[in-house]
């Protein structure tokens, strides 16, 4: 990554002046069109570590709501996935972007490369109406995740937003208990995919196994709802 520019050098300006040059001589950041989007790739990538890093300071000092910050935390996620694949491509780390450019951001390395989800909050909402509707999301969720994996879906960036949103919904769900079975399976993979870049596969083997773990935990929730009736 020796190439990188430094992080003083992320801006949208086109120009930098050098301020020990007595002729305040302005020089170029760029030569190309393509070495200006990879200052620009690698610009929104930092800007989406620090803005979750601010994010989350937020809500655990209370400065936002419950519905704002599971809104805006999605939309971290979503883009940080984005933003990752076109600042480093298949040949770097997040954890290494970030050390290069010594970003102190441990909350968003946690929300981000960790947990892959908003933090889990149960809602507060039990009404039958609601839960009806959450339910029907989890096992929409539940079969879109499932067929994905059926069809030899392979790619983090396409297999990491299915299971965040079935994550979601999950977690949504009232009166399950802590340990939930279901909610285990579905963190250990999202845990799993957060780790690998948004370019990377899983192999065949993990194929088999993510669809055995989300078959089981489908059944899970499934004998869990029967015990609700």
């Amino acid at each position: 990554m020796s190439g990188y520019p430094p992080p003083s050098a992320y801006s949208s300006a086109s120009q930098r002046t050098i301020s020990e040059d007595p002729q305040q001589q302005e020089v170029e950041l760029y030569e190309s069109y393509k070495e200006r989007e990879a200052y620009d790739n690698l610009a929104d990538l930092y800007a989406v570590i620090l803005a979750t890093e601010h994010l989350e300071r937020a809500y655990a000092r209370d400065a936002v709501t419950r519905e704002e910050y599971t809104a805006e935390c999605n939309k971290l996620l979503s883009q940080f996935r984005l933003a990752e694949k076109a600042a480093l491509g298949k040949t770097t780390t997040t954890e290494t972007f970030m050390e290069l450019y010594q970003m102190e951001c441990p909350r968003a390395r946690e929300r981000l490369l960790r947990m892959g989800v908003p933090e889990q909050i149960k809602s507060g909402d039990d009404s039958g109406q609601h839960v009806a509707v959450t339910i029907a999301e989890t096992v929409q969720m539940f079969i879109t995740a499932m067929d994905a994996v059926k069809l030899e879906q392979r790619a983090v960036d396409e297999l990491q937003p299915l299971l965040s949103d079935l994550m979601d919904a999950l977690t949504r769900l009232p009166e399950t208990p802590n340990d939930f079975e279901p909610n285990r399976k579905v963190s250990k993979w999202l845990q799993k995919l957060n780790a690998m870049r948004a370019v990377d596969e899983i192999d065949e083997d993990d194929s088999r196994q993510l669809y055995y773990d989300l078959d089981s935990a489908y059944a899970e929730f499934t004998r869990f709802l029967k015990r609700k009736k």
